[in-house]
């Protein structure tokens, strides 16, 4: 199965990729195209769905570039194929050739890009870093490399949508202190249990530190197990692992 590539309109210019399951050598719970290193997949199957993603983004597999990702809101910039990860939740670039990617399983997954500049970045946003500020860090990182935040795009790919992220009265508590005004991407649920709109706060993240544009492309990875791993759905079906998808965008 040929690997199946999501891309945004409003990132015609470069090569980048929200890349679903499909096309990968790994099987089981991790069926399809698991990125994964830090998952209890076959080593040999994470580096062949690796380097498949670089193929496609024509790099080589060493310059497709990741962190050890720990849901802070540390940014790193790179400039060459790094020996080792270090730990952030971010990554920019102004140097082509390289592929910045990040890896998610309901998280945000989120690539930006100033083009007139020549600036890219890619960022793991999940509630807790999209609260601390992991986007506007990203951000900030790109305009110490020429950046303009007036100019750039920002998209926010596959992630856990509203229906299906259910949460406690305790992880409400947490954004209200932010901000009473986040009390708009919480819906009812049942009991004391409320529905969270990661990419709708997202997207008002990215708004409010003042993108040029921010969209999502609309997937929920929690309802579609055919294309997408799923932290939550595993933890739901009492699976031992679950797969990561991975984020790709290069000058």
């Amino acid at each position: 199965m040929t690997l199946e590539i999501l891309v945004s309109e409003h990132l015609s210019g470069l090569r980048h990729g929200f890349f679903t399951r499909r096309g990968g050598a790994s099987s089981g719970v991790f069926a399809g195209l698991n990125c994964g290193s830090g998952s209890s997949d076959q080593r040999d199957s994470v580096q062949i769905n690796r380097a498949r993603v670089a193929a496609a983004m024509e790099v080589s597999p060493d310059a497709l570039v990741s962190v050890h990702q720990v849901h802070s809101a540390d940014v790193v910039s790179i400039d060459s194929p790094l020996v080792e990860r270090p730990r952030a939740d971010a990554m920019v670039t102004n140097t082509p050739g390289l592929a910045l990617s990040v890896l998610t399983a309901d998280c945000q997954p989120v690539l930006f890009a100033d083009t007139g500049a020549g600036v890219i970045g890619a960022a793991h946003a999940g509630w807790r870093g999209t609260l601390e500020g992991v986007l506007e860090a990203t951000l900030d990182a790109m305009e110490a490399l020429g950046a303009r935040r007036a100019d750039t795009v920002a998209i926010i790919g596959p992630a856990i949508s509203q229906r299906a992220y259910e949460v406690g009265p305790e992880f409400f508590d947490d954004f209200m202190v932010e901000d009473p005004a986040n009390v708009r991407f919480f819906a009812n649920g049942e009991g004391d249990r409320l529905m969270f709109d990661l990419p709708g706060y997202g997207l008002h993240r990215l708004r409010e530190a003042g993108v040029g544009l921010a969209d999502w492309t609309r997937h929920c990875t929690h309802s579609d197990p055919d294309r997408f791993f799923s932290h939550r759905r595993a933890t739901r079906a009492n699976e031992a692992d679950y797969g990561r998808l991975i984020s790709a965008i290069r000058l």
